[in-house]
């Protein structure tokens, strides 16, 4: 399995951005996936995951303002990020729960 995902870039506080993941994997409606964060000298940490099925969770620090979804049609998984905080500026990553897999990582400077 290999995930590519897209859609970092610059924003500006207040602003969205809309990140995309697509899957090489079979059955990928059968896994769980989900979005994680990194900045430098910190630990990745995860942002959004959403299960097969389409129940999701979040951290309380983006709850309501980011939102996970998932085209299983396509092998997409989608993170939609609604006003953006200069905190969340980091390198996001797709992960594979089900297969241990992770993305290359994109992105995301939100400007104060």
């Amino acid at each position: 399995v290999q995930l590519q995902a897209s859609g970092g870039g610059l924003v500006q506080a207040g602003g969205s951005l809309i990140l995309s993941c697509a899957s090489s994997g079979s059955n990928f409606s059968l896994n769980t996936m989900g979005w994680f964060r990194q900045i430098p000298g910190a630990q990745r940490e995860l942002v959004a995951f959403i299960h097969s099925g389409g129940s999701a969770s979040y951290p309380h620090s983006v709850k309501g303002r980011f939102t996970i979804s998932r085209n299983d049609a396509e092998n997409l998984v989608f993170l939609q990020m609604n006003s953006l905080k200069p905190e969340d500026t980091g390198v996001y990553y797709c992960h594979d729960f089900t297969h241990t897999v992770w993305g290359q990582g994109t992105l995301v400077t939100v400007s104060s």
